[in-house]
């Protein structure tokens, strides 16, 4: 099949299964969200550590989270936490952190540059697309609601809520793929987090690291099989 964009570009694509498969293999797109749709990661950092600082009289650092981003805000409260020797209280300390965050980016996040225009170009292509976030449900939400993306935009919404593995177990992008009736073999995850390429790789997927939370070089050891700033500048070939 011969696809032609609204950039007046044409392409051949086949159909496998009755999907649009793209001549790299892929049939849909699976999204993280922090730190690939939105630069959440500056809020919640925020929040986690007002919050630690509210109940536990912690002054966390920066550098404290990084080891956390993108397997789940459990562990990025926690794991900070257990750093100085507290144990948080779940559920109750996390959906604080949540209240203060909420209150945070209300008018203030954006989506990153490019969102917009890959995930429009992406459907003119007839790819599936899906959100796999290790954020809970209140949390996506509210991303969502902010940068102005609403649930329809995408074919399924995977969060941190819906599994009991976290980021890097694949469960979440093999749940994702999943919901929009595709092998994950077929599916490109778009990542930006350790983490989170090492839970496409083991999910069987293609990965596109995007470098807005760690170095290029970090996220290819991670499994990206490619590298961008952000979906404005997504290299060609990915799909």
């Amino acid at each position: 099949m011969v696809l032609c964009l609204g950039n007046g570009l044409c392409e051949d694509q086949s159909l496998e299964g009755g999907n649009v498969v793209t001549p790299n293999g892929i049939a849909g797109v699976i999204f993280d969200m922090d730190g690939v749709l939105c630069d959440s990661e500056p809020f919640i950092r925020e929040a986690a550590t007002r919050l630690l600082k509210e109940r536990y009289g912690l002054s966390p650092q920066p550098e404290d989270f990084l080891p956390f981003v993108g397997a789940g805000d459990n562990r990025f409260i926690g794991g900070v936490a257990e750093k100085y020797g507290v144990r948080i209280t779940l559920p109750d300390d996390k959906q604080r952190t949540y209240d203060i965050y909420l209150d945070l980016i209300r008018g203030r996040l954006q989506p990153f540059a490019g969102v917009r225009e890959f995930i429009a170009a992406c459907r003119a292509r007839g790819l599936k697309l899906a959100i796999a976030s290790a954020s809970d449900q209140r949390k996506v939400n509210g991303n969502l609601a902010q940068i102005g993306l609403p649930h329809e935009t995408f074919d399924a919404v995977v969060t941190g809520s819906d599994v009991t593995r976290h980021k890097p177990d694949p469960q979440c992008f093999l749940l994702a793929a999943e919901r929009i009736g595709l092998p994950a073999s077929q599916c490109l995850v778009v990542e930006d987090a350790n983490n989170g390429c090492r839970a496409a790789k083991a999910a069987g997927a293609l990965c596109l690291g995007i470098t807005s939370s760690f170095p290029a070089e970090q996220l290819r050891r991670s499994g990206a099989d490619f590298i961008a700033p952000d979906l404005a500048h997504v290299p060609e070939g990915v799909l």
